[in-house]
């Protein structure tokens, strides 16, 4: 990446990703957009933020709450310029997102208490969802507004991190298989049956990654260089991970390729 920072949002795909926001320190409205080669300069958001949370594509991006301090402030980004979206209900940071542009979900984080509420984006204001059974701020999340997936982070006492997983279906969550190591500040991408889960903070970061088949989590090849507080897109078998606190920051990515995690239909005669 051109700026080293942490506690970034992430969107899009492998090669196509969108990286913004963030602390470098301080809080940065920078956005960067990854051709699958190289990082180059987007449209800053209109307030620099971090622990933010993002969803949508390189070209169709959603960046919503984060800490200036708590915000409920939406940007939509069009592929060149963010533009002002509805508030969230609840002005948070350190939350989850899911979904797309349209259909966007929100999910935990503080106000500055923890919060398991959970809110659905339609494109131009945000309103109530079901909320979260595990309260929980720094998680990740992937999948969509109507089948989402909430994994990791902390819960009080502060100091408490989870392995807790939660599905949502539109309306409730419920619980999913645990993550093997319980760790908050991770990464995610994928959907709710073909999730991946890297790097987080376990007294220090690591660098632990798991996929998640839509029952159970299951450990994989760890990342290179172990981090808290990075971005996260892509799919269960084409990942990426940038950014994050090693420490100290970095902007190194990571993209992760696995094909033996991919869905194969055998047809036989």
């Amino acid at each position: 990446m051109g700026t080293a920072r942490a506690t970034l949002a992430g969107a899009g795909t492998q090669t196509a990703g969108l990286g913004f926001g963030g602390n470098a320190p301080p809080s940065r409205n920078l956005t960067e957009e990854y051709n699958g080669t190289s990082w180059s300069g987007g449209g800053n958001l209109g307030s620099g933020r971090y622990e933010l949370a993002g969803c949508g594509t390189q070209t169709a991006g959603l960046a919503f709450g984060g800490a200036t301090p708590a915000t409920g402030a939406t940007e939509e980004y069009d592929g060149s310029t963010w533009g002002p979206g509805g508030n969230l209900t609840t002005a948070r940071f350190a939350l989850a997102g899911a979904g797309t542009q349209t259909a966007g979900l929100a999910f935990g984080g503080q106000t500055p208490s923890v919060t398991g509420a959970t809110e659905e984006y339609d494109g131009s204001a945000w309103t109530s969802g079901g909320t979260l059974n595990t309260v929980r701020f720094v998680l990740a999340g992937a999948g969509t507004q109507t089948a989402g997936l909430a994994f990791g982070g902390n819960t009080p006492p502060i100091s408490t991190n989870t392995t807790a997983t939660e599905e949502y279906d539109g309306s409730t969550w419920t619980a999913g298989g645990s993550l093997n190591t319980a760790r908050r500040i991770l990464g995610g991408a994928g959907t709710q049956t073909s999730a991946l889960a890297f790097g987080g903070f376990i007294g220090a970061p690591v660098a632990n990654t798991e996929a998640y088949n839509g029952t159970s989590w299951t450990a994989q090849t760890v990342l290179s260089t172990a981090r808290n507080g990075l971005g996260g897109a892509g799919t269960q078998t084409a990942g990426l991970a940038f950014g994050g606190d090693a420490p100290p920051n970095t902007a190194v990515t990571e993209e992760w390729n696995d094909p033996t995690l991919a869905v194969q239909t055998i047809t036989t005669s």
